[in-house]
């Protein structure tokens, strides 16, 4: 019994190196990133085709989830404000958790889980065909030339996403309100400005390029080092995604409170 529960200490013990030494390489290869940002040439050509690459894979995919993201969270908050009796804030309230939390959040799960996979198993399969060894043996920085790219793509077309999430779930949200519950148009457009305010939109952009750089260089940790091969990379890939999310939601719950004690709710 005693040698089991060593066993089991051990493994935990080991699992936990084992994640803090992840973590460390996955600051480090952010420094890394930040370091070669400002090197030159700057790989606009890689820049641009990653950027149209990801955008292609995601745009769709976030349009089509936006648009019942917006009917849900328009639904859900007309039915609790009408039991509370205050209708005129349904576009408010609306407005506030889509550009607030809900836009950066599912862009960011889609960059993740579409873009970042694609990130992962693109640079895995160069390392396991040793093409990023040969550049480092050529002398050019697979940093620089492969990660910084699609990092940077990945913040943009997250930004980008973001405001499109905004715009077509509020879009949802006001058809949905005004044709399914019977609100009032001029209403639900007035109420904009009673609870939102301007300081929303610059954290919702900010929360984008947070979470475009966290997906972008986890993506390209997991891909410069799968193990195993073929499948290495399969498992990198999977990895990738759930390590992304789960950073995600982390990073989102520590904004979002540093947000609202800097920056005080506007009351109606």
């Amino acid at each position: 019994m005693t040698s089991a529960t060593s066993r089991g200490v051990d493994k935990i013990a080991n699992a936990g190196e084992g994640a803090l030494a992840q973590t460390g390489n996955i600051v480090q290869l952010f420094v890394d990133v930040a370091r070669q940002l400002f090197a030159r040439p700057f790989q606009l050509r890689e820049f641009i085709q990653q950027a149209w690459f990801i955008a292609s894979v995601t745009i769709l995919p976030t349009a089509l989830i936006a648009i019942p993201f917006g009917a849900i969270v328009s639904l859900q908050t007309g039915s609790l404000i009408k039991q509370l009796g205050a209708e005129s804030y349904t576009g408010a309230a609306s407005v506030l958790v889509v550009v607030q939390q809900g836009s950066p959040l599912v862009t960011s799960l889609l960059v993740a889980g579409a873009a970042g996979s694609a990130v992962a198993a693109d640079l895995g399969s160069r390392t396991i065909r040793e093409e990023i060894d040969a550049m480092e043996v050529l002398g050019i920085n697979p940093i620089q030339r492969l990660v910084v790219p699609r990092v940077l793509a990945m913040v943009l077309v997250a930004v980008l996403l973001n405001g499109l999430v905004a715009v077509v779930g509020i879009g949802g949200g006001y058809f949905f309100n005004v044709v399914v519950q019977g609100g009032t148009p001029g209403a639900y457009l007035a109420s904009f400005g009673a609870l939102a305010q301007l300081p929303d939109l610059y954290i919702s952009t900010l929360k984008a390029v947070i979470f475009g750089v966290i997906a972008g260089v986890v993506a390209a940790y997991k891909g410069l080092n799968p193990k195993g091969g073929p499948k290495g990379v399969g498992d990198a890939v999977n990895q990738s995604v759930v390590v992304t999310f789960l950073l995600l939601f982390f990073a989102n719950l520590i904004i979002t409170a540093v947000f609202l004690q800097i920056v005080p709710p506007k009351v109606g």
